[in-house]
C-alpha cells in the first residue's frame, strides 16, 4: 500500500528527450537574425565538447562483456561524425554570413 509508482528509467529519459527536441526548436526558431552568428559560435563549441566524449567512447576497450564495448566504439563513432559535419557546417555558415557584411569591390 505504501509502495510508489516507480517509472521506467528509460520512459523517463525518452520523455527528457522529447522535451527537450521541443524547447530546442522553439529556442533556434525565436533567434533573431543578429544573434545567429554568435548563437553558432556557441554551438561550435558545444559540438567540440560533444566530439571529446564521443572519442572517449570510441577509445572505450573491446572486454569481454557482453558487447557494450562494441556498441560503445559504434555509438562514438557516428557521434564524432555527427559533430564534426554539425562544427564544420557551422564554420561554414558563420563564414557566409560574416562575408554578406563585408565591403564588395
Amino acid at each position: 500500500m505504501n509502495e510508489l509508482a516507480q517509472v521506467d528509467p528509460f520512459v523517463f529519459r525518452i520523455s527528457i528527450f522529447v522535451l527537450a527536441i521541443f524547447v530546442g526548436y522553439y529556442v533556434v526558431w525565436s533567434v533573431t537574425p543578429a544573434l545567429h552568428t554568435p548563437l553558432m559560435s556557441v554551438t561550435n563549441a558545444i559540438s567540440s565538447v560533444v566530439i571529446v566524449g564521443a572519442l572517449l567512447a570510441v577509445s572505450a576497450p573491446l572486454d569481454g562483456d557482453g558487447g557494450s564495448g562494441a556498441v560503445s566504439k559504434t555509438l562514438g563513432f557516428i557521434a564524432v561524425m555527427l559533430a564534426s559535419v554539425n562544427i564544420v557546417g557551422g564554420f561554414l555558415v558563420t563564414h557566409r554570413m560574416l562575408s554578406m557584411y563585408r565591403k564588395q569591390r
